[in-house]
């Protein structure tokens, strides 16, 4: 079961879930097991805990409770969940475990929010500082890198800030100078946390100001409230790649350090919160830092966009990144 706030239907997605079954087919008839290179055997979480993340060929014969007797909550961002890939991970991992995932695709800042209160077991997000701040407050047990794409800020065609080719810094100055119409995810989510922070570089406050709009939604659908409204918009590149056929939107400003994009998977700390799924969360954990869903993540998107979404991670640290 699948809870999206909000979303909006594609057929695109049913595409999706027959690559699935072929990977899955050709996956079995090769006898596909992943091993973990030994750079993954002990990677530190943010507080200084570590964990073993080798992916056991059978998860359900080294975990009695992972029978599949208790769903596993999964709180993400949109962004996994409008570009399709969770609709290629989740039913693999569920196919492999007998575990049900139950996704609630939010905010970075929702999702957050859901583990602190205990009402997930295991995160996906894209904020490393709030990250940060819920394993040190002791929110979170297990902490490792999964992927990264980039965020790019696109806008019309005809750029009425001209902003085409400047850096992230000029653009948002330009377009602040020339009250240029901008939109706003507003949702607290990564994505917008990102943008507060570079708003605030470049000493503008936006908020208030008549051309600066909050949609309070998800990438999905702000990008084409951007698009309606000719207007610009920070967004990851993997979700405008899924969206710009259905978007009058082009990419303005990419390729900028300040624009990296990267995800944590998260277990939440069952010694804080007993009733969570920590056996399920760390299964899953495991399951993204494998070789096959490394494998999986990095190919994805290339047969229909020509180039992959997002970039696998497992083994990096945050300073290979440039993070640190």
């Amino acid at each position: 079961m699948t809870f999206v706030l909000p979303s909006f239907p594609s057929f695109d997605r049913l595409r999706r879930c027959w690559k699935l079954c072929l990977i899955v087919v050709i996956g079995s008839a090769c006898n596909l097991a992943p091993e973990i290179p030994s750079s993954l055997s002990t990677p530190q979480a943010a507080n200084d805990r570590s964990i073993n993340p080798s992916y056991p060929p059978s998860v359900e014969a080294s975990h009695p409770a992972l029978q599949g007797d208790k769903p596993l909550l999964l709180a993400t961002t949109t962004s996994t969940q409008d570009t399709g890939l969770l609709d290629l991970l989740v039913p693999l991992f569920e196919s492999q475990t007998g575990i049900t995932v139950k996704t609630i695709a939010v905010g970075t800042g929702q999702a957050i929010q859901l583990g602190m209160k205990g009402n997930a077991d295991v995160l996906l997000v894209h904020d490393p500082s709030s990250e940060k701040q819920f394993m040190t407050a002791g929110f979170g047990k297990d902490r490792v890198l999964v992927m990264h794409n980039e965020f790019i800020l696109v806008g019309p065609a005809h750029d009425p800030a001209a902003v085409k080719g400047k850096t992230t810094h000029q653009a948002l100055q330009a377009i602040a100078e020339g009250n240029a119409p901008f939109i706003s995810r507003g949702d607290d989510s990564g994505t917008h946390k990102m943008e507060i922070s570079l708003w605030r570089k470049t000493g503008q406050s936006p908020q208030g100001k008549t051309w600066y709009i909050e949609t309070g939604q998800g990438m999905g659908p702000s990008l084409i409230i951007a698009s309606e409204k000719g207007a610009y918009i920070l967004t990851d590149r993997a979700t405008f790649l899924v969206y710009r056929d259905k978007v009058n939107l082009q990419v303005m400003v990419e390729g900028d350090p300040a624009l990296l994009n990267v995800y944590h998977v998260i277990t939440v700390n069952p010694e804080m919160y007993p009733q969570v799924n920590y056996e399920g969360a760390l299964a899953f954990l495991r399951f993204l830092v494998s070789p096959e869903a490394q494998k999986m993540i990095g190919m994805y998107g290339i047969q229909e966009f020509g180039q992959p979404l997002f970039v696998p991670d497992a083994g990096k640290s945050e300073s290979d990144l440039g993070l640190e």
